[in-house]
């Protein structure tokens, strides 16, 4: 029996470059109340991510401070409590997410945590590839993910739904105006 909600579906929001926050052309992906995590919610969040191709995995929260990934994709399931998260750097938007909810961002997408309840607690993982790198929004920074984050391969499985999940559909390899392939 499946843990994910037959009706899930993402929501799904694309964040503009804010000159710090490089974001992602690609739309960060949000399924609400999509994963029943039952008595073990962390083991149950892993078992799926796990089953869907996504690894590296860790237990905790979500940083207090702004920050993104420009060399690797992230899953944030969230097992337990519930979070204000501002996700897409300043200019983005704060979303409320709850146990059983699940954010995908693709590499650039800022991300913070706003306030949290007391038992808040995230499953994370990443796709095959490169191991996880945390980035601060300073304009050093930002020049650099523009060259990393395109390079970035597209998973070949949606964390939640598999390999025929609306991630594998939504996400495109998209250039930036001006950008070029090479590194």
């Amino acid at each position: 029996m499946s843990v994910v909600s037959k009706d899930a579906a993402p929501l799904t929001f694309v964040f503009q470059d804010d000159g710090l926050v490089p974001n992602n052309p690609m739309p960060f992906l949000v399924y609400k109340a999509a994963v029943d995590v039952g008595k073990n919610p962390e083991a149950t969040i892993e078992q799926l991510f796990g089953d869907n191709g996504w690894g590296a995995m860790w237990r905790n929260g979500v940083y207090d401070f702004a920050h993104y990934h420009a060399t690797v994709h992230e899953v944030l399931g969230v097992a337990r409590g519930s979070a204000r998260v501002q996700f897409g750097g300043e200019r983005g938007r704060a979303l409320e997410i709850a146990a059983g909810d699940v954010a995908i961002l693709p590499a650039g997408t800022g991300h913070q945590c706003l306030s949290a309840s007391a038992d808040f607690s995230v499953v994370g993982a990443y796709p095959p590839g490169p191991p996880m790198d945390l980035q601060r929004p300073t304009p050093e920074n930002h020049a650099k993910a523009l060259k990393t984050i395109p390079l970035v391969a597209i998973p070949a499985t949606d964390p939640v739904m598999g390999k025929n999940g609306p991630l594998v559909r939504l996400w495109h390899p998209v250039r930036r105006p001006g950008e070029s392939r090479d590194p």
